[in-house]
């Protein structure tokens, strides 16, 4: 491909040594790649730094807003990537990028994930409608401040790519609890800065709702075991966002 692209990627991690490599790899079509790693234990520095277009920063993290929005404020470059470690670009994502930044008809795009958990494909369980952006003008995009679950507010026009891309957020079933455990302390935090009220009702309705509307509304039945486990632990991390709330409020450890 003889187009070479005026753009950045940004990424954030912790302790993501085993897919590094992989990831960086696969962006080997960018002019640059701010990596912003929240003091990793592992490899994860030294293997991103073996590669001459990744710029490294280290930064302490307070949320993935505030980290994601400080890798934006680094990039030289107008046209922006902002894909995670656990996601594949696909050659026919990677040509979509090229064609879309070549002749572009939006500030931004979304582009549709494909969940893999537990070594299975989801296809229901609420994640069939996974779309996020991906592309954008630099300019164009910030996140949202959200502490968890951020999105990327867009000045301007959005549009879609057509690519489906691999998901893999699922490492170890360990894993995914203590990434779940950090989501809800995060929302529970969000939660308290807004002086949201909690009560017995939440602790009791809030979980159910969850996994009835992920199992049954989202068709997470069809995805077999794996869809009534994903339902079992995001209504267990709702349960523990309000724990966590209301311990807040009591100011208890």
């Amino acid at each position: 491909m003889s187009y070479k692209p005026s753009i950045s990627a940004v990424v954030i991690t912790l302790n993501e040594g085993a897919v590094i490599t992989s990831f960086l790899q696969q962006l080997d079509f960018v002019d640059e790649v701010i990596l912003v790693d929240s003091h990793s234990s592992d490899q994860t520095v030294a293997l991103a730094k073996a590669f001459d277009h990744v710029r490294v920063f280290t930064r302490d993290f307070d949320d993935f807003s505030s980290q994601k929005n400080f890798a934006l404020d680094q990039v030289t470059h107008p046209w922006v990537l902002l894909f995670d470690p656990d996601e594949v670009i696909t050659p026919q994502a990677k040509q979509e990028i090229l064609s879309a930044i070549q002749s572009p008809k939006a500030e931004a795009y979304f582009i549709r994930r494909q969940l893999y958990f537990m070594g299975k494909k989801i296809r229901f369980s609420g994640f069939q409608t996974d779309w996020v952006i991906r592309l954008g003008k630099t300019q164009a995009c910030r996140y949202n401040g959200r502490l968890v679950h951020e999105t990327i507010s867009v000045n301007g026009s959005t549009a879609r790519l057509t690519a489906r891309i691999p998901h893999h957020t699922y490492k170890s079933f360990d894993d995914y609890l203590v990434k779940l455990d950090r989501y809800s302390t995060l929302q529970a935090q969000m939660a308290y800065d807004a002086k949201k009220p909690v009560h017995l009702g939440h602790f009791i309705w809030r979980p159910f709702y969850r996994f009835w509307h992920q199992y049954l509304i989202r068709l997470g039945i069809l995805d077999g075991v794996e869809g009534w486990i994903l339902a079992s632990i995001n209504a267990q991390s709702v349960f523990k966002r309000y724990v966590k709330l209301y311990l807040m409020y009591r100011q208890l450890p």
